[in-house]
């Protein structure tokens, strides 16, 4: 498999090129399935439409095929981070205070390395966040494996779409 770290290097300026922000790249699948999913997003609202995940998409597509990272066939897959998100970069722990999250640490943090809480924000290169096992805990960013943020009803109003339009003609058939 390619390594993250020059996709990421091939990816990201391309990605920034066209006014968006890259969230995460990651690449998994076995055998003769593989997915290079990217997930974006528009910095002022944080969220992608589908002409977004096009134009990202035909762009990455050149340029992939161009420099040819990774070995196996794959398919490219560009989307949003969608709602219930994933956590991949520090600021984003700042911008989702407030909200419920679960985070999975790489080693032993306050005797556990499974966390379910309220994200508090950061400080340095740490996470402040209060479990609801554990309570206030601060989980260095370095060692996260894997964080999300959990639906919730706050998070669903703080992420209304940028556009309703059209929800009122969709039909269901009974």
């Amino acid at each position: 498999m390619a390594d993250i770290a020059e996709l990421t290097a091939l990816i990201e300026p391309e990605v920034k090129a066209l006014g968006f922000a890259l969230v995460r790249i990651k690449l998994f699948g076995s055998g003769d399935d593989h997915t290079l999913q990217i997930m974006a997003e528009r910095p002022a609202t944080r969220q992608l439409v589908i002409e977004d995940c096009a134009t990202i998409s035909r762009r990455l597509s050149d340029v992939l095929d161009e420099a040819d990272p990774i070995e196996e066939a794959y398919r490219l897959e560009v989307s949003s981070p969608g709602i219930d998100r994933p956590l991949t970069r520090l600021h984003d722990f700042l911008e989702w205070a407030g909200h419920e999250a679960k985070i999975t640490a790489t080693e032993i943090v306050a005797g556990r390395k499974s966390f379910r809480g309220i994200l508090n924000g950061v400080e340095g290169e740490d996470i402040l966040f209060t479990d609801i096992k554990a309570g206030d805990v601060v989980i260095p960013f370095a060692l996260v494996a894997e964080a999300k943020l959990m639906l919730t009803d706050k998070l669903i109003a703080a992420s209304m779409p940028l556009s309703s339009d059209g929800a009122d003609e969709f039909e269901t058939e009974e």
